[in-house]
């Protein structure tokens, strides 16, 4: 998803974002192995080119061990083909305790202090996404989505909770924006420390041992329902408090939906005549301003006159109703972007460093 600068007050967005969590509390320490800890300063100190050269190649095989272990551990979780769905549920069961989003490590030891240290500067905005894929996933288009928040709001804060991006080849990704002294951080994430005494801390804990069926079903939707993508709350706002309630007292990995819009939507029926339950609910354009089916017709180059009216017009309609463009990654990752095209336009009236827009 692309942001989009609007008069009003606007939301975050990131492309190819695989879930949005708000965190409600404002919160990064700088570890030895965190994101931060790869911007190499030169030490004032004269040290010899052989030092510089031994810590060079040090850091090298580091970040080639990372992507083996990324990619070695991200294989080892794909289910077997051509299985039941029970074999499915039993083959998850018998692997998620393998799950590295599980486990402690000095990095989750020390989320919270860096959260804490993170949000500590003025924030104009508070943001959070996160990444559960390789560093290597994070492409351009990736890293021009977050280009447009910055541009949106140049002193709001993101953070990125992703174990894969708070690492070295995950700090190589987000440099170019490091290096504008934008407010970016990934952090590995302490699931342990988040779901302590909310009610989906009993959840978390009968997923990691297996009681709970993890999310197997993964079909196309109707979506008639509202939609969970994007989400902003103001801090101790009770819907989020039934929303988690909802979560784990409801949680159904077996189908489509139901812990996301449809639950959004229950909660939503239930509470939107109660007193004290103020939101607003916006409409599709919001965010979703394109079907999935003709998401394609904004990275081509207009052909004629009728198609150049077509972008303007399209322009001035996504200026005055949209936030965000959300881009269906699944149909519109292998487009290319054509120069003058609407999603040209956009990124190039959007973007912070504005390199490589036609590339990506």
């Amino acid at each position: 998803m692309y942001l989009l600068g609007r008069n009003s007050s606007v939301i975050f967005s990131a492309i190819t974002i695989a879930a949005v969590i708000f965190i409600i509390y404002e919160d990064s320490v700088i570890s030895n192995e965190s994101l931060q800890s790869g911007v190499f300063r030169d030490n004032k100190e004269n040290f010899s080119g052989r030092l510089k050269k031994s810590t060079i190649s040090h850091i090298t095989l580091r970040s080639v061990q990372e992507e083996i272990e990324n990619a070695s551990l991200m294989n080892s979780l794909k289910p077997p083909a051509s299985v039941t769905e029970e074999e499915r549920i039993a083959w998850f069961r018998k692997k998620l305790p393998e799950f590295e989003i599980f486990k402690s490590n000095n990095l989750t030891e020390k989320f919270h202090g860096r959260v804490l240290e993170f949000f500590g500067e003025e924030c104009e905005i508070r943001a959070f996404m996160t990444w559960i894929s390789p560093a290597r996933s994070f492409g351009k288009r990736e890293v021009l989505g977050l280009e447009t928040f910055f541009k949106a709001h140049p002193h709001g804060c993101l953070m990125i909770l992703s174990r894969t991006l708070d690492s070295r080849q995950g700090y190589r990704v987000l440099k170019p924006l490091l290096d504008r002294q934008v407010k970016l951080a990934a952090v590995t994430p302490d699931l342990s420390f988040l779901f302590k005494n909310t009610p989906a801390e009993s959840w978390f804990d009968s997923i990691k041992s297996g009681k709970k069926r993890p999310c197997t079903d993964v079909v196309s939707g109707n979506w008639t329902r509202l939609n969970n993508a994007v989400l902003i709350f103001d801090m101790n706002h009770p819907l989020l408090l039934k929303f988690i309630e909802e979560f784990a007292t409801t949680f159904d990995g077996n189908k489509w939906g139901h812990n996301g819009p449809y639950l959004v939507s229950r909660v939503v029926q239930r509470v939107e005549n109660r007193p004290g339950f103020n939101f607003t609910v916006l409409p599709p354009s919001a965010f979703y301003p394109v079907h999935w089916n003709n998401i394609g017709g904004l990275f081509k180059l207009p052909e004629n006159r009728v198609g150049l009216r077509w972008v303007k017009a399209k322009l001035l309609q996504l200026s005055g109703q949209t936030y965000g463009v959300h881009l269906w990654n699944k149909q519109s990752s292998r487009l290319k972007i054509d120069e003058g095209s609407v999603m040209g336009r956009l990124i190039s009236d959007h973007c912070v460093i504005c390199e490589q827009i036609y590339s990506s």
